[in-house]
């Protein structure tokens, strides 16, 4: 029984990350033009089925109506399926965000100059990451030659994007006031930036 579960998981899971995105590009009377994946445009009409298997049923006045990996969605013009997220920044050009890390709330910055999700070790304790045995490596920071541990996060979860088995470092010195949202988690999102704001997508 176990190991069925555990393939029925495993099943539901591939399933997950096989999912097909698809944005809303334009919309005519008779035919929409849709990013798929974000790597392809097809133009569809009513009645047509893309390579990948988006249909489009109809176009009306609420927009279009696509049945995607077996769901019916009704999308309007810029609509789309990817997991993503609006960030604004402060008055310092910072962008902090509300994130849930194995499954505590944390509060984070987002930092492209850290190669790794960074936190102290008090966060790391609050969080239950076990950090026996964990290596020990020297970072250099802006503040200088840091000694750090590190560590791998089971769940981090900023709104709707969710990634698993996210690789972090732990900060010996415990001087970090903040979780800094490194490249291990940036590097899986595509990242838009307009004037203010920085939308957060989940790459297919």
């Amino acid at each position: 029984m176990k190991r069925l579960l555990a393939a029925l998981v495993l099943m539901a899971a591939s399933a997950s990350a096989a999912a097909t995105t698809v944005m809303v590009m334009s919309i005519a009377p008779n035919r929409v033009d849709l990013l798929v994946n974000g790597a392809v445009v097809r133009v569809l009409r009513p009645g047509d089925v893309s390579p990948e298997g988006v249909r489009l049923i109809e176009i009306g006045a609420q927009g279009a109506l696509l049945e995607i990996d077996g769901r019916r969605l009704q999308m309007v013009l810029g609509s789309s399926t990817a997991s993503s997220v609006v960030l604004s920044a402060d008055a310092r050009g910072h962008f902090l965000a509300n994130a849930t890390i194995n499954g505590v709330a944390m509060r984070v910055l987002v930092d492209t100059g850290a190669s790794t999700v960074a936190l102290n070790l008090t966060d790391a304790q609050r969080l239950g990451i076990n950090l026996a045995g964990a290596q020990r490596i020297v970072m250099h920071t802006a503040g200088g030659v840091r000694q750090a541990l590190r560590a791998r996060l089971a769940v981090v979860q900023l709104g709707d994007i969710v990634l698993r088995d996210v690789e972090a470092t732990v900060s010996v010195a415990n001087e970090l006031p903040i979780v800094l949202l490194g490249m291990s988690f940036l590097n899986q999102v595509e990242m838009q930036r307009a004037g203010s704001t920085l939308t957060l997508t989940r790459r297919h």
